[in-house]
């Protein structure tokens, strides 16, 4: 049964500014906080057999052996559940979260946003990735997005000038969150169409989220129908999500497509799987066959990279072994397809831009990954 609060909720907006306590209650209680949409599940659950041999692995973190549970309480995770061959190995919740909870997925929405892009071009709402993306959002033409490429907005090099300041009050971010709805049009669309142009489209990454959400707004225009409402018939209902989800939307109604997916930790994982099954859900290619090997392959190279990822992909971070979904606060969803592995991890990271906890949880991935190939 899912958890209900009754104390104080945190304050609306972006949620870098909430305390580690405030994070406790919000993550998973968002939709009480910000006005959503529903995504609706359907009758048929796509199940998740529990695997015969489950793991506990342990490895040495700063020269200190870890294990499950000390990376869970060192490290604030509310949920972990790793899946091989669509079988569970470990399901395990933390922060007094159960099975039922929902949590905010925070920027691994983005993963999402281009799942229905896909989709909306195996429809024949979207002809194509290099069309422009003023073709679907006309409101951007004659700004800085005139020339760019929905690969290019997909792939974070569509030029254009901002910062993804989401903690002071001057950031790009923290001002596009709050944009007013007026004169008719989405107020994030009409924020960053008065921005300048800082490098030419598909030269430089530069991670904006906005950007994500106008890949969100393009899916909108071009199909008629809301995300959620999208999600729900091309994805959710037809793969089997096991509950509804709800999806935060900006002072126009629309979905962010940058961020506030809110799912129970199962359904997130089951998104992971949904990848790895080459994007098929009910025997019916929902996505166009090579667009998982596309959205997941290193569109734009790292050379170097702090976090260990070699390259982003369609919102999709890159790494050596798989990709991973990635989110404020330590949301992931990492996906091993040679080894048939998913990881869903939830967590409140109360300094989630922190190197080291980025680098602790790919240290507990990689320990994850392992266990589940030898099991």
């Amino acid at each position: 049964m899912r958890t209900e609060f009754t104390g104080p909720l945190p304050p609306r907006g972006p949620v870098m500014h909430w305390t580690p306590e405030q994070q406790l209650v919000g993550y998973r209680s968002r939709e009480m906080i910000e006005p959503v949409r529903v995504v609706g599940n359907g009758g048929q659950v796509r199940t998740l057999p529990l695997a015969s041999h489950q793991i506990s692995p342990h490895w040495t973190w700063e020269g200190q052996v870890m294990d499950v549970e000390r990376y869970m309480a060192a490290w604030r995770v509310a949920g972990v559940l790793v899946l091989k061959d669509g079988q569970v190995l470990l399901e395990r919740y933390g922060l007094g979260r159960t099975k039922d909870d929902r949590w905010d997925s925070q920027s691994a929405t983005k993963s999402v946003t281009p799942l229905l892009v896909g989709a909306a071009i195996q429809d024949g709402h979207v002809k194509s990735v290099n069309d422009p993306v003023t073709s679907y959002i006309p409101e951007l033409k004659g700004s800085a997005y005139e020339g760019v490429s929905v690969r290019q907005l997909m792939t974070m090099t569509s030029g254009v000038k901002f910062d993804d300041d989401y903690v002071h009050p001057d950031g790009d971010g923290t001002k596009s969150w709050a944009a007013p709805f007026v004169n008719a049009v989405d107020p994030i669309v009409s924020y960053m169409r008065d921005l300048p142009r800082a490098d030419q489209p598909g030269t430089k990454f530069s991670y904006k989220s906005p950007d994500a959400h106008l890949a969100g707004m393009l899916v909108i225009n071009a199909t008629g129908k809301s995300l959620s409402e999208y999600l729900t018939n091309k994805i959710w209902r037809p793969y089997g999500m096991e509950n509804h989800g709800y999806w935060i939307v900006d002072a126009a109604g629309n979905e962010r497509g940058d961020s506030g997916l809110l799912v129970t930790l199962r359904d997130f994982a089951r998104l992971g799987q949904f990848m790895l099954e080459g994007g098929r859900a009910n025997g019916v290619q929902v996505l166009p066959p090579d667009w998982v090997a596309d959205a997941t392959r290193a569109q734009v190279p790292f050379a170097g990279s702090p976090g260990g990822a070699t390259g982003y992909g369609y919102y999709w971070w890159i790494y050596k072994d798989g990709y991973a979904a990635l989110g404020y606060g330590g949301q992931a969803i990492f996906v091993y397809p040679k080894d048939k592995v998913v990881i869903g991890v939830n967590s409140a990271w109360p300094e989630s831009r922190n190197h080291e906890s980025a680098l602790a949880q790919l240290a507990f991935f990689e320990a994850l990954h392992a266990a589940a190939v030898e099991a």
